[in-house]
């Protein structure tokens, strides 16, 4: 087996991953930062959306194993002490597979150029760089609104303890094969109006949305921010590829939420 380990670079972590990679060696497993079977990210949930950036491009062949070097994580559920139990479980024993889904964004633009297309593990927040956000948003090609506020956040379903609950999203369960829309500062009163509650949309349901005003946009793809001009629309739907974590024991969604938001 082919292993790779990415460190969120402080000493704590760094150390666990010289740590590991030294365990693993021993193990006999071949370091491959190119080709990795395995990737294993020390640090938080933030280190491993950036493994998960870094290794897109072969989702379908690698999983990813999360150990935690701060608070405990929705996407890392090792702790330091239990490393080589890890590595043993690694070289050892034939892991699950848990397949996570997706989100996919399209955006195209005016001016003709190549569309853009991008994975999110978490979320993609969409703002107007001046001014409030105005956008037609058209679901499954009908129009459903035009939305004026700060922004909106499209979120995954395991992506939805993140940016969208503090918006007042809901918490979907990362097997539903679903997105959700959640709303940054509506304006609603006698002349402008939206929804004003989350939407959750199904598989094969796509959202567009439309710029009304010409624009500069602020759009977040997870923890990456870029600048877009000359938008013509942005296309979110549920991605066809997954990300696929390596389970060795036990690891229920339902208890994470709660040690993270309910429990002291």
């Amino acid at each position: 087996m082919k292993f790779a380990i990415t460190s969120r670079g402080d000493q704590v972590s760094n150390t666990l991953m010289e740590r590991m990679k030294t365990y693993l060696l021993d193990f006999h497993l071949e370091h491959d930062e190119d080709e990795p079977d395995i990737v294993i990210s020390v640090g938080g949930d933030g280190t491993l959306l950036y493994a998960f950036h870094h290794y897109q491009h072969r989702l379908d062949k690698t999983a990813f194993v999360g150990v935690h070097t701060g608070h405990l994580g929705f996407y890392a559920d090792w702790t330091p002490d239990e490393i080589e139990k890890l590595v043993i479980a690694i070289a050892k024993t034939p892991y699950q597979v848990v397949e996570y889904p997706l989100l996919e964004v399209i955006i195209r633009y005016t001016t003709g150029e190549k569309e853009a297309r991008s994975l999110a593990l978490n979320e993609c927040t969409v703002k107007s760089v001046e001014g409030s956000l105005v956008m037609d948003v058209e679901i499954k090609g009908q129009q459903f609104e035009t939305f004026r506020g700060d922004g909106l956040c499209i979120s995954t379903p395991s992506g939805s303890t993140a940016y969208n609950k503090s918006l007042g999203g809901a918490i979907l369960h990362p097997s539903l094969h679903a997105i959700q829309i959640a709303e940054m500062a509506s304006i609603n009163n006698r002349v402008f109006r939206t929804i004003g509650s989350p939407l959750v949309l199904p598989g094969h349901h796509t959202a567009l949305l439309k710029p009304v005003n010409y624009a500069d946009f602020q759009i977040t793809i997870d923890h990456l921010t870029l600048l877009h001009q000359n938008v013509k629309s942005i296309q979110c739907r549920v991605a066809n590829e997954k990300i696929r974590f390596a389970r060795f024991r036990a690891f229920p969604f339902w208890q994470r939420v709660r040690d993270s938001f309910v429990c002291d």
